[in-house]
């Protein structure tokens, strides 16, 4: 069965792996002329995580990663609203994640497995024969092929021919901006911290490596509502509506001023998400990750999700005697939970208690049981496990 993967991102990679373990030959094309480690920190959940080490890679990700000790909130002023336990999760550098991804699937598949600049832009169904774009010498290229798998992210080429008419990405109207700072560990740890509530202001900082000399690498992601900005806008410009949006944030152990400051570079983007598709393809050809199913970075839940989609995906082509019987078995078992994380993302409860927090006390508190109820408390909690597969320590 030869299936062709678009995309070498981290859901394709992953799914490239667990195809070749399943005994089935994929190949994949990328658009992009190189893979390198580019991008932020972002979060594996447990059972992402379970799926990585069976694939054989868990030294080499507890090597990059991070073990996260534990998820807290506190207000904007850096009360603690609310802690739990974490086991089994990682922060880790996207780029990183994937360029260890690259090297097993070229240690196992061969050099030649993912042919860099090259871009789907069709495909035609019985039998099966993918059209692509050599971007460096502008020549089309036709693949045949079993099976194609659109993990192509969130502007996928092949979801686009499958659901065309669908349009730009949905916005919910905050923005986000994210960055890498060297600086000192929190006085947390190795934890997620999050400040504030997206109603105003919120920022979430976690450690993506050891320290070193005493100093680690902080993942740092902001939010804001407000409109979408231009295109094309210069750092200074991002720079300082950031830093008006934070204006006067003091938060113990953590200047917030100086910690936007040592990022090399910021990046700017508007939250979105698409609307759950009812198919995610037809035929011999699905989608899988962002391409499948974007949605809002809520929970750590994009790369975990992709991550599951690829283990799925070969084990019901493994188990298939029809490609297209294959992927329609994948999309049953994966489409009705990847949707239902997206809705669970959108729906953004712990986010609601968070705002309650700000609401009520918008100077600080000094205990969070006259703020909150117990009730509301245990709201977090639940809205973790209703949007994230986690393991919670004890």
């Amino acid at each position: 069965m030869r299936t062709l993967i678009a995309g070498a991102g981290i859901g394709g990679l992953a799914a490239a792996l667990h195809l070749h373990a399943a005994g089935l030959s994929p190949e994949l094309v990328e658009a992009a002329r190189r893979c390198e480690p580019l991008g932020v920190g972002i979060n594996l959940l447990p059972a992402a995580v379970d799926e990585l080490v069976r694939l054989g890679l868990g030294e080499e990700l507890a090597s990059l990663g991070v073990p996260v000790a534990e998820m807290a909130h506190f207000d904007r002023h850096g009360n603690l609203i609310w802690r739990e336990p974490r086991e089994g999760q990682y922060s880790v550098h996207r780029g990183e994640l994937q360029m260890m991804l690259l090297r097993a699937v070229r240690n196992r598949l061969g050099g030649d497995a993912v042919r860099f600049g090259c871009s789907v832009e069709d495909f035609t169904q019985g039998p099966l024969t993918v059209v692509c774009r050599d971007r460096d010498s502008g020549r089309e290229v036709t693949i045949p092929a079993d099976v194609l798998v659109g993990a192509d992210g969130l502007h996928s080429a092949v979801r686009r021919r499958l659901h065309p008419g669908e349009g730009e990405p949905l916005t919910n109207g905050i923005m986000m901006w994210r960055g890498i700072s060297r600086g000192r560990p929190l006085q947390t740890g190795p934890t997620v911290a999050v400040y504030g509530s997206n109603a105003r202001a919120k920022l979430v900082v976690y450690p993506i490596s050891r320290p070193d000399d005493g100093l680690v690498q902080l993942n740092w992601v902001a939010e804001a509502r407000g409109p979408v900005p231009a295109p094309g806008r210069s750092q200074d410009d991002v720079r300082a509506d950031l830093a008006a949006c934070f204006a006067g944030w003091s938060l113990p152990g953590l200047d917030v001023a100086a910690l936007f400051a040592a990022a090399p570079e910021v990046l700017e983007l508007p939250m979105t998400d698409r609307d759950p598709l009812a198919t995610w393809g037809s035929g011999s050809v699905t989608l899988l990750g962002d391409a499948a199913h974007p949605m809002y970075p809520i929970g750590s839940n994009g790369a975990s999700q992709a991550i599951l989609d690829a283990r799925a995906l070969a084990s019901a082509l493994s188990r298939a005697d029809d490609p297209a019987e294959g992927l329609r078995a994948y999309e049953a078992e994966r489409l009705p939970l990847a949707n239902g994380v997206v809705a669970a993302c959108r729906a953004m409860p712990a986010d609601r208690i968070l705002s309650l927090v700000a609401d009520r006390a918008p100077d600080g508190f000094s205990d969070v049981a006259g703020v909150l109820t117990a009730d509301e408390l245990a709201t977090v909690s639940a809205a973790y496990r209703h949007t994230s597969h986690i393991r919670t320590a004890g």
